[in-house]
């Protein structure tokens, strides 16, 4: 998922023809004055920042991270026999968004079970927003590079525009054109910083969203031997004590 930053560098390294654009692309780079090179540097560190993001995120949201192996069965057993201070243990020893859910739900243990219930609910509604906003910097990354990339394309039709004006219409078609096509040149930068941004953004956001269904499902589980025991049947023919 570094193709961003790649594919920068490769449009920052890349030539062109010398009868196609008028010189080499360095020269169309520098041509743009310091206000295009900043643009162009801009960019690049967006996909620098962008591919770091990428890479990070596909490490962190890794199945094994999140929900760590021989955790929940141990939990239930455990937990079963209200054993709770050697199931506390265990999720200490291997920290994850999992056992971290299901400490926060062990912490609440003396209050009952809708107490734990909320704890679970609260702890894993933190962390899953703690997750996203990591990677909506993917999001907002991709939304900033075009409009870079657009800047980068009115100012250099400004100044294409400004030279004809300059010269009292003296400028030909192809001095604007090429005034043109040094403007655009940002305008695909941006575009190759913000296309692979938005796609990783997309499929990180699924496997969040994934990741955080699951921990719910599998920490109801683990939490269910200590709900089966916190609840207290009534015997038949007991009688309701009255409201006090």
């Amino acid at each position: 998922m570094l193709n961003s930053s790649l594919a920068m560098a490769g449009l920052l390294a890349q030539t062109v023809d010398a009868d196609a654009g008028g010189g080499s692309f360095w020269q169309i780079l520098f041509s743009g004055g310091i206000v295009g090179l900043l643009i162009i540097l801009l960019l690049f560190s967006l996909s620098l920042i962008a591919a770091f993001l990428i890479f990070d995120q596909f490490m962190a949201l890794r199945r094994g991270e999140v929900i760590p192996e021989g955790v929940v069965e141990p939990i239930q057993k455990l937990l079963a026999e209200r054993r709770v201070k050697e199931a506390d243990a265990i999720c200490r020893q291997k920290p994850s968004l999992l056992t971290f859910v299901m400490m926060s739900g062990l912490a609440e243990v003396d209050f009952g079970w809708p107490s734990v219930e909320k704890a679970m609910e609260e702890a894993l509604a933190e962390q899953s927003a703690r997750m996203m906003r990591r990677i909506e910097y993917l999001s907002v990354i991709g939304n900033i590079a075009p409009m870079v990339g657009l800047l980068g394309t009115v100012t250099g039709m400004i100044f294409a525009f400004q030279r004809v004006a300059i010269s009292q219409g003296g400028a030909g078609a192809g001095d604007l054109a090429e005034g043109i096509y040094q403007a655009l040149v940002t305008t695909v930068g941006g575009l190759i910083v913000a296309i692979p941004a938005l796609g990783a953004f997309a499929v990180l956001r699924n496997r969040v969203d994934g990741l955080v269904a699951e921990v719910a499902y599998l920490a109801q589980h683990a939490m269910s031997g200590l709900k089966r025991r916190s609840v207290k049947r009534p015997v038949p023919g007991t009688p309701i004590p009255p409201v006090q």
